[in-house]
């Protein structure tokens, strides 16, 4: 570590005292396993600081360093911040689901897989500063600090990103501390039932994306297999309160339908053109639609049933087994 970023430490240490109190610490954190196993890292040595600072390219701020030096990343107990304008997630205010910790081990991390770089890249989000909460929207929106009016090393602000909005920027603190001081509980903003039945009201009867009409026109294996697709996705929604896909089962469920129903109508497909074509399907749809998606779910998901044997390549193009082309068929009839 350079000279001038120990003189920097040990200049802060004694502000540092004063930022959040042993009291407030105290009772900051909710205590769960998921917070442990997706965000909780051991604190921070100086030495990670200065590499992540690097690898990042801003300078992270005191207050920011003081929390994550008492608990490194994990899951307030009060996780909503009141706003003065209204977002896609609510009128007056937003939530978030964690705080990203300084390290890279875990997946919600500032350099971890689905930390601020991955953020950035994978779901175009502006290059303003760091992403530092995520949202209950499953990537549709973050919080990050802003470092566009005080430069690389000064104290940014705390703003929305609201990709829902074509990536809208909401200011929300002068600095992390403000943000911090600001959550309040969720209990003042309970909108979790009413956005359950809104996402239960679109699986069950939004128009579907004249792509997947289309696809599911040409089906005679299944019976009234539209029905069968909306039964699965309630599923989902009824697991997460949301609709969306990601890396759990009845998500590989619906890339496994969603597979199976272009590449029986289009069997002349490679992998480049299924990536590119798949939001068409769903993701992107009309009002049984998703509004977003990060495309390394779409492609982990090619490379693991790839690995498992089921997807293989013909000549260039990719289709399920017969045999797994058969359980696919079987899963939806079931459903």
């Amino acid at each position: 570590m350079d000279k001038k970023r120990i003189d920097q430490l040990n200049e802060g240490q004694e502000a540092d005292e004063h930022l959040f109190s042993d009291m407030f610490l105290a009772d900051f954190w909710e205590d769960s396993e998921y917070a442990k196993e997706s965000y909780q890292s051991e604190p921070p040595t100086d030495e990670l600081i200065d590499s992540i600072e690097k690898e990042l390219g801003y300078k992270l701020p005191s207050s920011y360093i003081h929390l994550m030096k008492y608990q490194n990343g994990g899951v307030p107990k009060n996780t909503n911040f009141p706003t003065e304008e209204p977002t896609s997630w609510a009128e007056d205010h937003i939530a978030i689901t964690g705080i990203m910790g300084i390290g890279r081990e875990k997946s919600y991390s500032l350099c971890g897989s689905l930390g601020s770089p991955f953020m950035i890249e994978e779901w175009e989000y502006p290059d303003i500063g760091v992403v530092i909460c995520d949202c209950p929207s499953a990537g549709h929106d973050v919080v990050m600090l802003d470092y566009r009016a005080c430069g690389t090393d000064g104290e940014p602000e705390v703003v929305h990103v609201d990709q829902e909005d074509d990536y809208k920027i909401t200011f929300l603190a002068d600095n992390f501390e403000e943000f911090i001081k600001g959550l309040v509980n969720d209990e003042l903003y309970d909108t979790s039932e009413e956005d359950k039945e809104e996402a239960l009201e679109k699986v069950a009867h939004g128009k579907f994306s004249p792509l997947l009409k289309e696809l599911c026109s040409r089906v005679t294996e299944v019976e009234q297999v539209e029905q069968k697709i909306r039964s699965i996705c309630t599923r989902i929604v009824e697991e997460k309160g949301h609709f969306s896909f990601h890396a759990d089962e009845l998500s590989y469920v619906m890339y496994d339908v969603q597979f199976w129903l272009y590449t029986k109508s289009y069997p002349e497909t490679n992998r480049d053109q299924y990536v590119d074509v798949y939001p068409n399907i769903i993701v992107f749809g009309d009002e049984f639609g998703q509004g977003g998606y990060a495309p390394s779910f779409i492609t982990d998901w090619l490379d693991y049933r790839t690995k498992e044997g089921r997807i293989v390549q013909d000549h260039g193009m990719i289709r399920f087994t017969d045999s797994y082309a058969e359980e696919v068929i079987n899963t939806v009839k079931e459903a």
